[in-house]
């Protein structure tokens, strides 16, 4: 299940945008690339919390750290929970990849009654890596898209009979625009 959101963070100012579809090129998704995709609306409580405002405001720090300025971020949201309803639960059925942004955030919201779910983290341009496993709430991978791909492992239950579920938050900032076709 996901739900999505955009928004644009300029200096102090966060403005959340129309719903819109998710968008990303085959380049950098050939599971989902050039596809308009529609996903349920971000909960109006989420997006009014001022913590939710406080975070995106530090992520946008950080993406102008990165890359040494402070211009406006084109933010996408994505709530995730990834179940094991189906005996495997798949992550990024995609498999390694990168955003085609500037800074992808993964926040580890939950984990409950499931195994694996390896984050895997890799240079660009060479076998260089870092694998690990995000299992307590609030963990978080701030990844520069332009040099690394990543992926995570699928999930499955832990107990015969059970689903269980792996829920992250995603934020994505890019320079520029919002991805589109």
């Amino acid at each position: 299940r996901r739900r999505h959101g955009s928004f644009v963070v300029d200096g102090a100012r966060v403005e959340a945008v129309a719903q819109r579809a998710h968008w990303q090129p085959l380049e950098y998704n050939a599971l989902h690339g050039g596809i308009e995709r529609w996903f349920e609306p971000l909960e109006t409580s989420l997006v009014a919390d001022p913590l939710w405002q406080r975070l995106l405001l530090m992520l946008a720090q950080r993406a102008s750290a990165l890359r040494g300025d402070t211009r406006a971020w084109y933010t996408e949201a994505h709530q995730f929970r990834i179940d094991t309803a189906g005996g495997i639960g798949r992550p990024t059925p995609e498999g390694a990849h990168r955003d085609g942004v500037d800074l992808v955030a993964v926040m580890l919201m939950a984990r409950s009654g499931v195994k694996g779910g390896e984050t895997r983290v890799f240079d660009a341009d060479g076998p260089a890596g870092q694998r690990f496993t995000m299992s307590e709430p609030g963990q978080m991978l701030l990844a520069d898209d332009a040099r690394v791909i990543h992926e995570t492992t699928p999930i499955q239950p832990t107990e015969a009979n059970r689903v269980g579920h792996r829920d992250t938050l995603v934020i994505t900032l890019r320079a520029g625009a919002f991805q589109g076709p």
